[in-house]
């Protein structure tokens, strides 16, 4: 059997990078890629000014015809399951792994697969540790463009993301999205363990850890574990002192805002929490749910000894110092 040869298949070679190709005008197109040389350009028409406005330009022409559909909505691939419409072909082959779930995309360090390319490349960035994106304000770096752009809002207060129930305003989508469940009362993520549900799946893999007994936050300094980062953080402030948090009143400082929020209703008075049977209100929470107890009877704290029980964890463990030393108990 004859064969052909690569170079006789593709008499045209790129004196740049090497790359061949079967014709002259496929090796011309090919240079503008080195050339940076665009000779289409898009000419759509704005709806405020009578002349023609160029936004891109292009190297190949059927690259500038798909970019032109942008602007006249023009959607000429359709999804046959879902019905979902593209400019590009490409972007329909991509979008229906989708419904074939097919990912062919893999990463050769662990594993993952994914439907497209980019989103390989970016999932490539967690093993690397290459975050070529950077705040200019800050110098903080990211994996993507988009991650870099939400971050930016924490600068300039952009809040472009408007609940249509109440007008509160977010930076990232997601979290208005999120919010949104508060007024539909919408919780998608639940517990297989317990039917606990949640408005977000963070809050979900946090639960889970209840159920794990997983505790992946670490303290450095005593070891101590915990299952979310947030109490890591006010943990830490136990062996650096820290108390971030100031009463406006007093000038009285708290590791935690709960305690700060908790100190203020000694100057307020404030009692927001009203037992429904008796109309008594308390400061904290902890203190109505004890005063139920005074209703229901109810006393979760039992002495091993004597088998007393109490209504207080406080109450239990004076009484067994009394135990310890040897004092009568008659009393209870």
């Amino acid at each position: 059997m004859n064969t052909i040869s690569n170079t006789e298949e593709k008499p045209h070679s790129c004196e740049v990078c090497g790359s061949s190709f079967k014709s002259k005008q496929g090796l011309a197109m090919h240079m503008r890629s080195h050339t940076e040389k665009k000779p289409y350009s898009c000419t759509h028409t704005g709806k405020n000014t009578s002349s023609c406005e160029i936004c891109a330009s292009f190297a190949w022409k059927p690259n500038m015809m798909e970019h032109i559909k942008k602007h006249t909505s023009e959607k000429t691939y359709f999804c046959e399951v879902c019905d979902s419409s593209f400019t590009r072909k490409a972007n329909l082959a991509v979008h229906m792994r989708r419904h074939t779930e097919e990912k062919p995309h893999s990463c050769e360090v662990c594993g993952r697969s994914f439907t497209n390319k980019p989103s390989l490349v970016l999932h490539m960035r967690t093993h690397t540790g290459e975050k070529p994106y950077s705040c200019e304000v800050c110098s903080r770096a990211f994996t993507n463009k988009p991650s870099l752009l939400s971050h930016m809002r924490t600068h300039t207060g952009e809040k472009p993301y408007s609940c249509d129930v109440c007008t509160r305003s977010f930076t990232h989508k997601q979290h208005m999205l999120e919010h949104m469940r508060t007024h539909t009362g919408e919780k998608p993520y639940s517990c297989e363990v317990c039917g606990f549900s949640f408005i977000r799946k963070q809050d979900l893999v946090i639960h889970m850890r209840i159920h794990t007994g997983e505790k992946p936050h670490s303290c450095e300094i005593c070891g101590r574990s915990f299952t979310r980062k947030p109490d890591l953080k006010s943990h830490m402030r136990t062996h650096t002192g820290e108390k971030p948090y100031s009463c406006e009143v007093c000038g009285s400082s708290f590791t935690h805002r709960k305690t700060m929020v908790q100190h203020r209703r000694t100057h307020t008075g404030e009692r927001p929490y009203a037992c429904e049977v008796c109309g008594s209100s308390f400061k904290r929470k902890p203190e109505l749910i004890i005063h139920i107890r005074t209703h229901t009877g109810e006393k979760p704290y039992s002495c091993e000894v004597c088998g007393v029980s109490f209504i207080r964890k406080q109450t239990l463990v004076i009484h067994m110092q009394r135990h310890i030393k040897g004092e009568n108990l008659n009393a209870y």
